[in-house]
């Protein structure tokens, strides 16, 4: 006989993955949630089942070594990533994986979400990074996301998808919401130019604000990226330049312009390289850039 907050634990499931399906997030068989029931057992969506038609009987329960305890379908086979998250962080209570488009697609062209741009993600999820290419259903991918794990609370899988974990269920799904939609804000952001970056001091006062809001942060930024760690990351590396006066700042590499100068071609006529070494120009720049090749050509 389940009890009452196993019954709550099941709908929130059922919930989430209706959502997912809902919002394009996943598609078919995609995608897999899973929650803490106590301290020995978990409770998981099934394998082989659409996540947006579930009902709260075909929830799998386990233990924490992934044996199955109670259910009449099979857990999903990527529920090691889970175990390995619940292994590393004792505060989290539900994990949701899930292939959200937009997010999806930073993962594939290898692009993590570690700008400070939105003072809404930095206070809640800092930065997102990307784990290492695993294969799905392997030990691989586990280990990929041990390395970032005790430091975020969501991030993306290179080739894969997204992951992020939480205090309850649909705390975790609306974490994987916040992924999304950052990565469409960014995505329209570098199609008109590029970002502004929040400045490291404002990234600081924003972090402070973390305690009024009540939302607590799984590790702290780092002072210096080479903090952070090898094996296992224990801070969060943001994106935020040193700036005293300003607390929006152009997305420009001050190395490469204090290496090369104002007139190395690189820089020539306003073009920026960023700092992952993307070239970026307007659409004016472009157009003389053009010009100036065909009059080059036609001499």
């Amino acid at each position: 006989m389940t009890s009452r907050a196993e019954e709550q634990i099941r709908a929130d499931i059922v919930e989430a993955g209706r959502r997912l399906y809902a919002r394009a997030y996943i598609a078919s068989n995609d995608g897999n949630i899973s929650a803490r029931l106590d301290d020995r057992r978990l409770i998981a969506t099934p394998k082989s089942v659409c996540k947006g038609f579930m009902t709260p009987d075909m929830m799998v329960i386990v233990d924490y070594d992934g044996r199955k305890l109670a259910g009449e379908r099979d857990p999903s086979t990527e529920l090691p990533m889970h175990l390995e998250i619940y292994r590393n962080r004792p505060d989290a209570n539900a994990v949701v994986h899930a292939h959200p488009p937009v997010a999806t697609g930073f993962a594939v062209a290898g692009i993590p979400l570690t700008r400070a741009v939105l003072a809404e993600v930095i206070t809640t999820l800092g930065s997102i990074p990307i784990a290492a290419y695993g294969t799905p259903s392997t030990s691989e991918l586990p280990e990929a996301v041990r390395k970032y794990i005790k430091a975020h609370d969501g991030m993306l899988l290179a080739n894969h998808g997204a992951v992020t974990c939480g205090g309850d269920v649909l705390g975790a799904y609306y974490k994987m919401e916040t992924i999304e939609h950052f990565a469409r804000i960014s995505l329209v952001a570098r199609l008109l130019g590029g970002e502004h970056l929040i400045s490291r001091e404002e990234v600081e006062r924003l972090q402070g604000l973390r305690g009024m809001y009540g939302i607590p942060a799984p590790a702290p930024l780092c002072a210096d990226p080479s903090d952070a760690g090898t094996d296992q990351v224990v801070c969060q590396v943001l994106e935020a330049p040193e700036s005293s006066a300003q607390r929006l700042v152009p997305d420009v590499s001050l190395a490469l312009r204090q290496a090369h100068g104002p007139g190395d071609a690189r820089l020539r006529d306003g073009a920026v390289e960023s700092r992952d070494g993307e070239i970026r120009l307007t659409y004016g720049e472009l157009t003389a850039l053009i010009a100036d090749a065909v009059k080059t050509l036609k001499d």
